[in-house]
């Protein structure tokens, strides 16, 4: 069983940072494309980031490109979102989540099967 667990979200003035983790508990996760995924209140679960196993490649949405950044550690199982810049559009629940094998887009929620639980981040005026 594949376990995501994020942590990292917080309260945080505009302009502020954070750094999100999320620490995946199978020793398969490495092979697996990562991405990471937002929800705001009353709001569709969106694409915010995503990497390939190596690391090489990236993307990132468009609403977050230039100030967030995604990162992994496979030799300790950890995918990184490193936020900067943060606004108060940015605030929402953030969830990691491991692709499928095969999947039609790295975009779409449903290419995804495996989600942690989420982590709240919050950015003030």
């Amino acid at each position: 069983q594949v376990q995501l667990a994020e942590s990292g979200g917080g309260l945080v003035q505009a302009g502020g940072s954070l750094r999100l983790s999320c620490a995946v508990s199978a020793r398969t996760s490495t092979a697996y494309r990562m991405g990471w995924f937002r929800q705001a209140p009353g709001k569709e679960r969106e694409f915010v980031a995503t990497i390939s196993w190596s690391g090489a490649t990236t993307y990132y949405a468009d609403s977050v490109k230039g100030r967030f950044t995604i990162s992994r550690d496979n030799a300790k199982n950890t995918v990184y979102l490193q936020m900067n810049s943060l606004k108060p559009e940015d605030t929402a629940v953030y969830y990691c989540a491991r692709a499928r094998v095969t999947y039609q887009s790295s975009l779409d929620t449903s290419s995804y099967d495996y989600w942690g639980q989420g982590t709240q981040v919050t950015v003030s005026s």
